[in-house]
């Protein structure tokens, strides 16, 4: 496991946000040719490293190792991390490792560092293996879409992108990214520049932690900016948060033209505290910032159009919106408000669509259509990606199963995820695939809270391995 752990620190030196794709791939290339393996990168800088059956395994069926390059870089208001050029730097705490600062990248980075380390080992029986190392799969599973899936030979895959040890999934949500655009219409304004930010919630994934009752930062501030319009007159310079659309936004940002400071502060405080009472368990450390500057004239919204954004932000559907029937607790269908901001004349909001339903998901398409219609604004789809569909037979979970309970003594969930998995996309391409997605304990992942169990990395570098051994057949 220590060496787990020391190729796991090298990735996380080398800069790997989703769209970097270049550097992690070369390091992957170069980790296979220096060991002698057969590696093949694509156009997208997809990477597939194959390695022969060990002494006794030559006539047993490939087994597919698959996991993504990249990962969704966040970083708190006091980093000077550069994404583009710096590394993460990453902290041990008791069992646990996490990053100063950032996001860990575990989420799937040391997916990457098991299958390098298995690919490196000669001592561990197993099947001829193709490591399959996708990128930008957090920007819409893009990597795994391009990659020709017809050069695999392998029908058996283990994909390593789960976050919690004692589950295996076995089906996962099919996704979309819409934008929607509401046109601006602007004039001169003059008033006192007031800034309102409201921040500390807790944001997280925007398919595992969407049924947990997090609040969205777009759509809080413009919930409480309209309820608060209905009381004292201010014009909307401009209203931005989030920037990543698979992430709950954990902060937003007004910037607006104030007739009454005095009045405007003392109705905000007003709000904010009974906002803050109302969430308080759900959003510990909600908190709010509001400054004023000098009066000026500026370029603000029209009192129609800025209204008009009011209402979308205050209307327009967002959270869960049905819970499977099959499924005990599973979100079935949703979509997140994950990236709120002005481009080119206009309020574009970008929403990820999920639903472990491939209808339930058209007809939510159909929903935006018509809202987007209704509100005057224009929309476009984008990424689409099939769901994962439940198989009742799978040898390979069944085998995993057995495994781990003879491991760990205990028996592992089988679970259906409310994110989207690379495994439906290979699914989709590959008749007769049977596949797993495991992973070891994370936390926090896409947040700068996001750590990673190290014990628990270590039960599932055993148990992969383990799994491995025993595909004989």
């Amino acid at each position: 496991m220590e060496r787990v752990i020391s190729i796991f620190k090298e990735i996380c030196a080398i800069p790997r946000g989703s769209g970097n794709r270049i550097p992690i791939s070369d390091y992957c290339v170069r980790f296979a040719r220096k060991r002698g393996l057969s590696v093949r990168r694509d156009s997208a800088c997809n990477v597939v490293i194959e390695k022969a059956a060990s002494p006794g395994y030559e006539k047993a069926e490939p087994v597919i190792l698959q996991g993504h390059l990249d990962m969704v870089c966040q970083k708190t208001e006091e980093s000077e991390v550069d994404f583009l050029r710096d590394g993460i730097q990453t902290v041990i705490e008791g069992d646990f490792m996490r990053a100063v600062g950032t996001t860990l990248g575990a989420d799937n980075g040391i997916a990457v560092a098991m299958i390098l380390a298995i690919l490196e080992r000669q001592d561990l029986a197993h099947p001829a293996l193709e490591a399959v190392l996708t990128v930008d799969e957090e920007i819409g599973l893009l990597g795994a879409d391009q990659l020709n899936k017809s050069l695999l030979r392998g029908r058996r895959m283990i994909n390593l992108d789960g976050e919690d040890e004692n589950s295996v999934m076995v089906s996962c949500a099919g996704g979309v990214d819409y934008v929607m655009r509401l046109p601006l219409e602007k004039k001169k304004s003059r008033g006192t520049i007031s800034t309102v930010t409201v921040f500390g919630l807790r944001g997280g994934h925007s398919g595992a932690e969407i049924g947990n009752g997090r609040l969205n930062a777009n759509l809080l501030l413009g919930s409480m900016l309209g309820r608060l319009h209905q009381i004292t007159p201010f014009e909307i310079v401009s209203l931005s948060g989030g920037d990543k659309g698979n992430a709950i936004p954990p902060r937003a940002r007004a910037i607006l033209s104030v007739r009454y400071p005095e009045e405007f502060k003392e109705e905000w405080e007003r709000l904010f505290r009974s906002v803050r009472e109302e969430n308080s368990v759900r959003e510990p450390n909600l908190s709010a910032e509001v400054t004023f500057s000098d009066p000026t004239e500026i370029q603000a919204l029209t009192p129609a159009c800025g209204t008009r954004l009011l209402c979308v932000l205050s209307c327009v559907p967002n959270g869960v919106v049905e819970m499977s029937a099959e499924v005990s607790a599973l979100v079935e269908t949703s979509l997140n408000l994950g990236i709120l901001a002005e481009r080119d004349g206009a309020a574009e909001m970008h929403f990820l669509l999920r639903s472990n339903k491939r209808s339930a998901l058209e007809a939510l398409k159909a929903k935006m259509e018509a809202f987007a219609f209704l509100s005057g604004s224009s929309g476009e789809f984008s990424g689409d990606y099939p769901p994962w569909e439940y198989r009742e037979k799978s040898p390979l979970r069944e085998r995993y199963l057995a495994l781990y309970a003879d491991l760990f003594g205990k028996e592992a969930r089988v679970e259906a995820i409310h994110a989207g998995l690379e495994c439906g996309v290979f699914d989709s391409a590959m008749p007769g695939l049977d596949c797993i997605a495991i992973g070891p304990n994370l936390y926090g992942i896409h947040t700068v809270e996001e750590k990673m169990s190290l014990s628990s990395a270590e039960r599932i570098y055993k148990a992969v391995c383990a799994l491995l051994a025993d595909c004989r057949d």
